[in-house]
């Protein structure tokens, strides 16, 4: 049997919220909070405050998460005089680390400076496996002064040991939009990514290669799926195989207060078919929460998550 840890933070105005939180369920659907819905980590370094998870357990057992490092709390009215527009020039050009064994041990925060002084702020990373260069991608979207920091791109660095970073690429730019908040899968040998694009849809779009780094294709039949969702309403997706072999595809809402339920799911037989289904009768959240990742983990995993306590004076 199989279970899940979704990683992720709140939408709140105080600095509680962007840290990192963890939610567990047995069957991708019904979800349980960790720690009595408090964090689980703490962010004390860059901009104090960290969005937008990836998780991932390496070919070694290890897990690291990745995120934005980012505090609308204590940036938003602050240094970045708040404009979005001046988070997207002069944000943090670092990512924030942390690594465990067991998922209850973490190690200290660590920043990754993935971004030059080309590169605006950077957002929303993941990590991918690449099976054939047995290294791992790690992508996130970014303006960049290539087009004079406009229209956002997916960018790339490669790592064996997430100590040592390639020097970043890009990964895809969409001609007529800015995209953000990428996420890529493996099935049957081609990599599968979800981006948000900005405009032309402002929606989700499914795209394909037959490497890592792309060239990569739109596949059509997934915009049909999304025909029905509202423009502009949703981002941040994360995907999942369940244990009986259909994706979930998590889409989250942002057209709802911040202390409601957000993410809606989508279910597909296949990745490469690009027909989801919405599905969001069967799902349920114990509270609101934000952009995050799911990770497949163990029954013991589960059980060891759902017994997690941390005193205040331990973060």
């Amino acid at each position: 049997m199989q279970a899940y840890l979704f990683v992720h933070f709140k939408e709140k105005r105080t600095p509680d919220g962007e840290q990192v939180y963890f939610g567990v369920s047995k069957d991708g659907f019904h979800w349980e909070e960790v720690n009595d819905g408090n964090p689980v980590l703490w962010s004390y370094y860059g901009d104090k405050g960290v969005r937008d998870f990836t998780i991932i357990r390496t070919k070694t057992g290890k897990f690291v998460i990745m995120a934005t490092d980012l505090s609308l709390s204590y940036g938003m009215l602050n240094q970045y005089n708040n404009s979005w527009a001046e988070i997207g020039r002069n944000g943090s050009k670092s990512l924030v680390l942390w690594e465990s064994e067991d998922l209850i041990h973490w190690s200290e925060q660590r920043m990754i400076k993935l971004g030059d002084e080309d590169f605006g702020c950077i957002w929303a990373p993941d990590i991918i496996y690449d099976k054939k260069n047995d290294d791992y991608i790690v992508h996130w979207s970014s303006p960049h002064s290539s087009n004079n920091y406009g229209e956002k791109g997916i960018y790339y660095s490669r790592t064996k040991d997430f100590v040592d970073f390639t020097k970043a690429q890009l990964l895809y730019q969409k001609e007529d939009s800015g995209v953000i908040d990428s996420a890529m899968y493996e099935e049957d040998d081609k990599y599968y990514l979800f981006l948000k694009s900005e405009r032309n849809p402002e929606k989700i779009i499914l795209m394909v290669s037959e490497n890592v780094t792309g060239p990569f294709e739109r596949i059509e039949e997934f915009d049909k799926s999304m025909e029905a969702v509202e423009e502009g309403l949703y981002e941040a997706p994360t995907a999942v195989k369940l244990g009986d072999g259909r994706w979930s595809l998590f889409l989250d809402f942002y057209g709802c207060s911040a202390e409601e339920q957000g993410y809606v799911p989508f279910l597909a037989d296949k990745l490469s078919t690009g027909k989801f289904v919405r599905s969001d009768q069967s799902f349920q959240f114990p509270y609101g929460y934000k952009h995050g990742t799911i990770l497949t983990i163990t029954t013991d995993e589960y059980e060891r998550l759902k017994a997690f306590k941390k005193k205040p004076s331990e973060y």
